[in-house]
């Protein structure tokens, strides 16, 4: 079979996969209509020897290895790429092969699985999104691409949602467009207004803890709990993982937002020469067996050890936080404004356009010219759509809920 044949195959098995699924999603809801009363059946892992079984997962290593390989350097962008993920949902041995081969995107520059939403960027050339702001729901998408298509079919990365209330307002940040419930399999995070009237304090909190915060634990408990399967008494479990401080413009002076970002789950230490940023590898649930969360205060308890707006705290390893800051624009004679070289890439003044540096110790020996390196840029290109382009050490999520809080009415900042 060739090449081609072989991609068709996989396109088609994927759909067959989408299909099956909502087969059993239909039958699983006529079961939960009749049988109210009963809680909701936890969903049974198949047995290994039938995920072994079919046409494909006799294939011999080497072969797979090389079909895999081809299909990983063809489909590059989205939504081709979506064939990758297809191979991975075949069977097991399929899906160990996918993933040794594909990288994180740090290695690869491309974002394939949803945890790579959680991995550092690529550390040259940033990864280049975009924010569609949708007013009359306060959502926002954001996409990947550099602008949005006309057929408005672009990769969706993550969604969120603003939600006000009475002292603060919360961003609830999702895989999908249509499930914003903390208790959804789908919650990844949110951003948090600090509770004060000026509105200049954001925390960014994870749904799942730092990398090298928490021990691991073993396999079985690993596993991401079904929607279904979380009791709506206990709440999901939220690590801060950032911080957002918007300083206060008194005198009313024209000019960008000034802001400083702690992100205490980066160490400091990743943008020096040979130095690493933490790089999960699995979603991991909030709540398994090795913790028994049932009662609620061992929920705070897990929340309040990993919770701070303290800028200068560190948790990964007593190691010293990365500190961000917002680039100083440069007043341009000519045009009488205050500029900043976005490379082509925002083309509306706005006052929520910012560039972010590491702002760091001259001891900490780290280049001049990985201090004027760019992390992270957002920019106004039309009405309602903003782009976003990030790199190393950033997640996508972290840059994401960073962007998030330029949306939020600062009347001590502007």
């Amino acid at each position: 079979m060739s090449f081609k044949g072989i991609v068709r195959e996989l396109r088609g098995m994927k759909d067959g996969i989408g299909s099956m699924s909502k087969r059993v999603g239909d039958r699983k809801h006529w079961h939960s209509r009749t049988m109210s009363h009963i809680a909701p059946d936890l969903a049974p892992n198949p047995p290994s020897d039938l995920i072994q079984q079919g046409q494909w997962a006799n294939l011999p290593p080497e072969l797979l290895l090389d079909i895999i390989q081809r299909v990983e350097e063809s489909e590059t962008t989205w939504p081709a790429r979506a064939v990758v993920v297809s191979c991975a949902s075949v069977c097991k041995s399929w899906r160990a092969i996918v993933r040794e081969i594909v990288k994180t995107p740090e290695q690869c520059g491309r974002l394939t699985f949803p945890i790579s939403l959680k991995q550092p960027g690529p550390r040259q050339s940033p990864i280049q999104c975009f924010i569609r702001r949708d007013r009359e729901t306060s959502t926002f998408y954001l996409h990947y691409g550099l602008v949005p298509s006309e057929g408005e079919k672009d990769k969706l990365l993550l969604a969120a949602k603003r939600i006000r209330r009475a002292t603060s307002t919360e961003f609830i940040i999702s895989l999908v467009a249509d499930d914003f419930s903390r208790a959804s399999s789908t919650y990844v995070g949110k951003l948090r207004q600090v509770s004060n009237f000026l509105g200049t304090k954001f925390t960014v909190y994870d749904s799942q803890p730092p990398c090298d915060a928490v021990p691991q634990t073993n396999s079985r408990s690993s596993r991401r709990f079904h929607s279904k399967q979380v009791s709506p008494r206990v709440p999901a479990c939220n690590y801060s993982v950032g911080t957002v401080c918007y300083e206060l413009n008194i005198l009313r002076t024209r000019g960008p937002r000034r802001m400083h970002c702690a992100m205490p789950s980066i160490p400091v230490s990743s943008i020096q020469e040979g130095g690493t940023a933490p790089t999960p590898t699995l979603f991991s649930q909030a709540y398994d067996e090795h913790f028994a969360p049932s009662p609620c205060s061992t929920v705070k308890e897990l929340v309040a050890g990993y919770s701070s707006t303290n800028l200068s705290e560190p948790h990964v390893q007593g190691a010293e936080p990365l500190v961000l800051k917002n680039k100083s624009p440069r007043w341009h004679e000519q045009l009488q404004c205050w500029c900043l070289n976005f490379r082509g890439r925002v083309t509306v003044a706005s006052v929520k356009n910012f560039q972010l540096v590491a702002a760091v110790d001259p001891s900490h020996n780290v280049s001049a010219e990985e201090q004027e390196r760019v992390i992270l840029q957002f920019g106004k290109i039309g009405k309602d759509i903003f782009t976003v382009d990030y790199r190393y050490p950033l997640s996508c999520f972290q840059a994401f809920a960073i962007c998030l809080s330029s949306f939020d009415t600062k009347p001590a900042c502007e």
